[in-house]
């Protein structure tokens, strides 16, 4: 118990170091994407004006450069939402990022090239261009395909950073076994000890009291899906390259894992639970008519419920710390000694923030689970009905 109490003394510190660290690192992308904002785009130019139409508006944006009011929401959305690169900086007007590859499945068979041909949506390649974050279909004088018929299999940014995740999760589990097995015996130390930690806990608090005598054969499951979950929350939170990708904050993916949820509960399903749901015991035939129904939708409820909540958490958490940050431009752009005075409680908001969010990552990640022990528990629970009343 002491080791282990020491073991979590350093741990907070390194928490307290890390978020400190965040804190910073995420100031200067948010800077560099307001940076970025105040330059008009190629499509922009695509606009009919004179040519002394366009000096007067470049001269009037020269002088009112300061002005500019700050589009917080695009900023906010633009950060969340998924992408085809890997945004690392803005310097100038040069774009730092990390192609990635699309793959395109159309009549024409399979396209495969990186997203930098694409030259930040500002170009259009093979017939495609992306637009807002999406790839379209164009066709030659640069309009809309609308009758296009195509697949996008590109890895994006939440694909690509579930891949990284998924190797360090397998580089962390081979290194704790490893290390069990060369020292066998004795106490774990270090990443093996609080991975020991992590797996106990799950066992004993969640899928026990849950699930009862037959947890063992969902313990994988839940394991998985709760380091899973508990690593892409971090992964979140970490502005730079690896990470920033906002992985359980987009609901597509809060949807598969919660498919996988109820397609096990529904396949481990035994007879007194699908009794219930079909056949309410101890209720008049009658009324059958109106239980089932309700009993369908509380089913179907449940994995809307987990998809929901992981989603909601995780984003409304990103949108909260990408908020406080644009204060600092919105009340910069009105008087820069405001901004300066606005950016000390930004700044301290945001910090607390990052600890609250490192705690929303494990919650998240618990509750997730917890629910899925929850509802496998219901799934194999035998129900002993007395014949009497």
């Amino acid at each position: 118990m002491q080791y282990n109490k020491r073991y979590i003394f350093h741990y907070l510190v390194q928490v307290f170091i890390l978020a400190a660290y965040l804190v910073f690192t995420c100031s200067t992308v948010v800077a560099q994407d307001h940076e970025n904002h105040n330059h008009p785009s190629i499509d922009s130019t695509h606009s009919v004006e004179s040519t002394s139409q366009t000096h007067d508006a470049t001269a009037h944006a020269s002088e009112s450069h300061g002005e500019e009011k700050v589009d917080a929401g695009k900023l906010i959305m633009e950060h969340i939402a998924d992408a085809h690169d890997w945004h690392i900086a803005t310097i100038g007007h040069t774009h730092i990022s990390i192609p990635l590859p699309i793959i395109i499945k159309d009549n024409a068979g399979i396209k495969i090239f990186l997203s930098s041909k694409f030259d930040h949506g500002h170009a259009t390649y093979q017939g495609y261009r992306l637009e807002e974050g999406k790839l379209i279909a164009v066709n030659e004088d640069g309009s809309i395909n609308q009758e296009a018929n195509f697949y996008d299999l590109s890895i994006t940014k939440n694909v690509a950073s579930m891949l990284i995740s998924v190797i360090l999760l397998c580089w962390i589990m081979f290194s704790v076994a490893a290390s069990y097995t060369n020292n066998k015996g004795k106490a774990p130390k270090g990443l093996a000890n609080l991975i020991e930690m992590a797996i106990i806990f799950i066992r004993d608090e969640v899928a026990k009291p849950s699930i009862g005598s037959k947890y063992a054969k969902f313990l994988p499951y839940l394991l998985t899906i709760f380091f899973f979950i508990f690593i892409n929350n971090l992964f979140g939170l970490i502005p730079i390259f690896p990470g920033g990708a906002n992985v359980t904050g987009n609901i597509a993916i809060t949807l598969v894992l919660a498919i996988f949820t109820f397609v096990i509960t529904s396949i481990n399903g035994n007879k007194s639970y699908w009794g219930h749901i079909f056949m309410p015991p101890g209720v008049p035939k009658a009324l059958w008519i109106l239980l089932v129904p309700i009993e369908i939708i509380g089913m179907l409820n449940k994995p809307i419920v987990l998809m929901i909540r992981l989603f909601a958490n995780i984003t409304a958490g990103h949108i909260i710390i990408l908020g406080f940050f644009s204060l600092i431009f919105i009340f910069g752009a009105m008087n820069q000694g405001l901004g300066l005075g606005v950016s000390v409680l930004s700044v301290a908001f945001t910090v607390f923030m990052n600890f609250l969010e490192l705690l929303v990552a494990f919650l998240q990640a618990y509750v997730f689970t917890l629910l899925s022990a929850l509802y496998f528990g219901s799934a194999v629970e035998e129900h002993h009905h007395e014949e009497h009343h």
